[in-house]
């Protein structure tokens, strides 16, 4: 027996034309299908990775403090390409709510019309086993959630020419970003 892989997620809205358009140009995506209160919509070789789901009632906004998924990832191979759709949704009006240097991973947490987090990341690593051993190791285990830093210090020293692997340190992300709020209070309280 196989181990599955994931295949897609369903969003249910209330304005299904805002969800889709955002996450279109979030993740570079296309509409595969719209009617009848769905839109579907991919960015890979999949029929589908995304879909938007509207109710025949009113859905209640989303509440920071009610149970359920707190966010969902999509990573890119290099830190060149993350800064790039970084540019890219900027420039169409879309920031990061707030930037985190996990450590294992460099991630842009975005939030999209409804209130849901959604992550932007490259890995850290360049083996999972790696990651799997920071994950186990003191500076993790002190602060798994990592700290804040600013996306615009980032791309400039990119620009400047400091290497990715001083970048994608909490050590850099600490030096340069001092006065940023806390990761964790962020992320937990929306």
């Amino acid at each position: 027996m196989g181990t599955p892989k994931f295949a897609h997620v369903v969003l249910q809205t209330n304005d299904i034309a805002a969800m889709r358009d955002w996450y279109c140009t979030l993740l570079n995506g296309h509409v595969v299908y719209e009617g009848h209160g769905l839109s579907f919509v991919t960015f890979d070789e999949e029929h589908h990775r995304i879909a938007f789901l509207r109710p025949p009632v009113k859905l209640d906004a989303k509440s920071p403090t009610a149970a359920g998924m707190h966010h969902f990832a999509y990573t890119f191979d290099h830190l060149d390409q993350l800064l790039g759709r970084y540019l890219e949704l900027k420039a169409d009006g879309i920031e990061p709510h707030i930037p985190v240097q996990h450590g294992v991973t460099t991630s842009l947490y975005y939030r999209d019309p409804d209130g849901n987090f959604v992550e932007l990341q490259i890995d850290n690593f360049p083996v999972p086993e790696n990651a799997t051993a920071y994950m186990i190791g003191p500076e993790f285990s002190a602060d798994p959630a990592g700290v804040a830093f600013d996306p615009e210090k980032l791309l400039a020293a990119r620009r400047e020419g400091v290497g990715v692997d001083e970048l994608i340190t909490r050590s850099w992300a600490k030096a340069t970003s001092p006065d940023l709020p806390d990761a964790v209070e962020v992320l937990a309280n929306g």
